[in-house]
């Protein structure tokens, strides 16, 4: 369904109780815009209004269309030219109806990852390292197409030490082991009806996007871009382990954080200091991860926040990976790690406003990809 005008975007929808598949013509013509957000922090989800017209018996033929049954699975993507990207793999939330002459009717979706936050689990894992958890947690869901990518962990729980147990459903239980390595979990859709499901350190690897130009005249492809330094950002944690045959109190040394490789030249001092509470009936191995946990989980300090143009950039921005800025002066030139990305799409209309972040000033790279 092309929805861009003259920008050439096709908009893509696919819709099904379990497996996916195109939705109906009647379907895609009531359509009247889509807002797809995919965050890192706060989750990814998607928002669809359709138009709402009676029939002869003055009700809505829309509504009785079985494919909006919260539960079931949609998948939107654009394609700019022959490959479609997929934006959002997700499932029907929730629904709203403004009824009336001109009467709407929005559907909400959150990504697949919320079908793993609907049951309360209580099971042991004894002598499993987290990756080894995450993976068999993943594997759970084959029905969702998931691809397991985890990064592999080196702490294996003695069963007369501890046993890692789960309270919680599969999606905050991997989220708190996510957390305690100092790594992130999300899904990210690959093509339709297949998505990876990646458990590890925050990737700053791979090919960069095309960097995002500003007051470089036609070479510019940004309505705005502007940016913030929040200084009491970054945390140094402090902590202790007791060493097991003297007893002696030993304080965790300084160690570097898992966001590598770094993006600023002048990384943000610390300011604050914070103290790690539960190393101190640790090992030396499980107290030094928790360290670099305490310091891979702190925010980072420099942000941006823009809106792309859309027929200028001639691309479609990713969440998750890094991108190039260019224009802005040598101190926040460089590359930064795509925070966030709302698409909004309607027809005739395409924009993306983004959420960008680093953790400090100038740039590691002299040129970023055009």
């Amino acid at each position: 369904m092309a929805l861009g005008g003259e920008l050439g975007i096709r908009l893509i929808v696919w819709m099904g109780q379990t497996v996916p598949r195109p939705a109906p013509a009647g379907v895609l013509q009531a359509l009247q815009s889509v807002e797809v957000t995919t965050d890192r922090e706060k989750g990814d989800g998607l928002q669809v209004v359709f138009r709402l017209v009676k029939d002869q018996t003055l009700d809505y033929p829309l509504l009785r269309e079985p494919l909006f049954t919260p539960g079931n699975r949609i998948v939107v993507g654009v394609a700019m030219g022959i490959v479609p990207q997929i934006l959002l793999d997700g499932v029907i939330t929730h629904q709203e109806v403004s009824a009336g002459g001109d009467g709407t009717f929005s559907i909400t979706g959150r990504d697949l990852s919320s079908t793993m936050d609907l049951e309360e689990k209580d099971e042991p894992f004894d002598n499993q390292p987290d990756s080894v958890i995450a993976t068999r947690i993943i594997a759970a869901y084959p029905q969702l197409g998931l691809v397991p990518a985890v990064t592999p962990t080196t702490d294996v729980p003695l069963q007369v030490e501890r046993t890692p147990r789960q309270h919680e459903t599969d999606l905050a239980y991997l989220n708190r082991m996510a957390e305690r390595n100092g790594f992130v979990f999300y899904i990210e859709p690959v093509t339709i009806g297949v998505n990876t499901a990646y458990w590890g350190p925050e990737n700053r690897l791979g090919l960069p996007q095309p960097a995002l130009t500003r007051d470089m005249g036609a070479m510019s492809n940004v309505k705005s871009l502007t940016f913030s330094f929040d200084a009491l950002g970054p945390v140094a944690p402090e902590g202790v382990f007791v060493d097991p045959i003297f007893k002696l109190s030993i304080p965790i040394p300084a160690l570097p954080s898992l966001k590598f490789p770094p993006l600023a030249a002048s990384p943000a001092p610390a300011l604050r200091k914070e103290k790690i509470r539960d190393t101190a009936n640790r090992n030396a191995a499980s107290a030094a991860i928790a360290a670099l946990a305490a310091a891979s989980n702190t925010p980072n300090p420099v942000t941006g926040d823009g809106e792309v143009d859309t027929a200028a950039y001639g691309h479609i921005l990713r969440p998750r990976g890094l991108v190039g800025v260019r224009g802005a002066g040598l101190s926040l030139d460089g590359l930064y790690l795509v925070d966030a990305v709302t698409h909004k799409l309607a027809r005739g209309e395409y924009t993306q406003k983004f959420r960008l972040s680093r953790e400090g000033l100038g740039t590691t790279t002299p040129v970023v990809r055009t």
